[in-house]
């Protein structure tokens, strides 16, 4: 049996991504700037999404060549192309190749249990739910903790991931939450959602929480907003303001955010979160980590955790959830010890899937066994290379005229494992990016491993040890840094 109190201290850290900070004062969130409205913009909402299209080529910055002069300064300002139209734009996306047809009669194979008694395991929902409507639970992010290592793996699942819901059949996974609200299953939504993850996943879930879209804007306001690490540029489809028609085309706008640190509100980091018509729906998974990370963040530099007591009646009306206020109580002790550093990223995406189309025409994503298994017994299974990772400190200065980029080799080494900090740069106007070594002795593997992850060559890289430096390594960033990368891509 799991020790109660160890298996529960680092619930919290994670509930607190999607709960704890919706409840209460704090201030207002940072203006966004929008261009002009559309002279035809109509402020008439009504719950309803343009067409997604297929996935484009993801789209990569390009920067200048590096001259050790200052370069000028890049705008995170929203951009908006005005010769193009929502309907014009995603008829301008490639077509996508025929999908293989799924045989109707495919019998879907229960997974073996992944039973760890050293884990417990949540699942964090997020719902189109809205009043007297059907309703998706397209956002799932299960977090596998282990408590006495102090880890946390999280796992994106695809909405579209086709599984075997038991007493329903073979169906897309984001369909059980309802069809178990809808048909009295033992402990409805959850209890159904629970019960397919297990058959399909092998992962047994302790607890949940779901939170619907205006109850995850309130928790982003309530903080006053996220500051969101967004390494690689994104644009999609947005509409100019929240209150408008999202029926009438000329009420859209196509949104770019990145690279940089962005300051979102609640509705910014719901686009973000949720926005797919120009990506995908495992691009969207990855940044939907990207937000649980900076929530988590902000959650620690504010006074919430504190004040659960006071919150916890205001929280179960924005989120559901089966963590009592006792069991917060003891993990809000806990929940300061965990750093990004402490999570690893998994997310289900090729080549753990594959792309199929169901005999009614749906395109779904079929799990391979292989790959897949690999994947949940990596995440289920405390992580040595972490621990060894974590011992090292890395000091990230600036040394480039772009605001944020320190932040942004900080996310990236972080998912990594590794464990950083700032520091001012003498200057901001270097060419190359350099990574000194300040080991009393050198470590080739893994200066080649950090080098590797900030996709830089060995010539950047200088030994000079020196022992008394508080850290490892200073890595001193300069105007040929490409904050562009891949989490997936990223060992463990």
């Amino acid at each position: 049996m799991k020790a109660s109190l160890q298996r529960a201290t680092l619930i919290l850290s994670l509930l607190t991504l999607t709960a704890l900070t919706g409840c209460g004062s704090a201030p207002a969130a940072q203006a966004l700037t929008f261009v002009t409205a559309h002279p035809d913009a109509s402020p008439t909402a009504t719950p309803f999404q343009p067409a997604p299209g297929p996935t484009p080529t993801p789209f990569q910055p390009v920067f200048p060549t590096p001259t050790g002069t200052i370069l000028p300064t890049p705008t995170n300002n929203p951009l908006v192309a005005p010769t193009t139209t929502l309907e014009a734009g995603i008829a301008e996306l490639p077509d996508s190749p025929a999908l293989p047809t799924l045989d109707p009669n495919l019998q879907l194979t229960p997974v073996a249990p992944l039973d760890d008694q050293e884990t417990v395991n949540f699942l964090l929902i997020g719902s189109d739910r809205r009043p007297g409507g059907s309703f998706r639970t397209d956002t799932m992010v299960i977090a596998l903790l282990r408590p006495r290592e102090g880890q946390v793996s999280m796992i994106s699942i695809p909405r579209d991931l086709w599984v075997y819901i038991p007493d329903f059949g073979n169906q897309r996974i984001n369909t059980a939450y309802q069809q178990g609200e809808l048909a009295g299953y033992p402990g409805g939504g959850p209890g159904l959602l629970k019960a397919t993850i297990l058959y399909n996943l092998g992962v047994e879930i302790d607890h949940t929480a779901m939170v619907e879209f205006d109850g995850f804007r309130h928790i982003i306001d309530t903080l006053g907003g996220i500051d969101v690490p967004v390494a690689c540029p994104y644009t999609d489809w947005r509409l100019i303001d929240p209150s408008y028609n999202p029926e009438i085309e000329s009420n859209w706008w196509l949104y770019t955010v990145g690279p940089g640190v962005i300051h979102m509100d609640g509705d910014l980091a719901l686009w973000y979160a949720r926005s797919r018509l120009r990506s995908s729906d495992f691009d969207r998974g990855r940044r939907q980590q990207e937000t649980l990370r900076a929530i988590y963040s902000r959650v620690l530099q504010t006074d919430t955790i504190s004040r659960i007591p006071a919150l916890y009646q205001d929280l179960t009306s924005i989120v559901q959830t089966d963590i009592t206020l006792t069991e917060m109580l003891q993990l809000a002790l806990y929940a300061p010890k965990l750093t990004n550093a402490d999570f690893r990223s998994y997310y289900i995406r090729p080549p753990l899937v594959s792309a199929w189309t169901t005999e009614g025409g749906a395109s779904v994503q079929l799990p391979n066994e292989g790959p897949m298994s690999a994947m949940l017994q990596e995440a289920m299974a405390p992580s040595q290379r972490a621990v060894e990772r974590q011992a090292v400190v890395i000091e990230i200065q600036n040394g480039t005229p772009y605001d944020g980029w320190d932040q942004l080799a900080a996310s990236r080494l972080n998912y990594a494992g590794f464990e950083t900090r700032i520091a001012p740069a003498d200057r901001r106007d270097y060419g190359y990016s350099t990574l000194l070594d300040l080991n009393a002795a050198t470590d080739a593997n893994r200066n080649n491993t950090i080098l590797s992850i900030l996709s830089l060559p060995s010539a950047n890289l200088a030994v000079i040890p020196d022992a008394n430096s508080p850290v490892h390594y200073r890595l001193v960033l300069g105007a040929d840094y490409n904050p562009c990368f891949r989490p997936e891509q990223l060992s463990h």
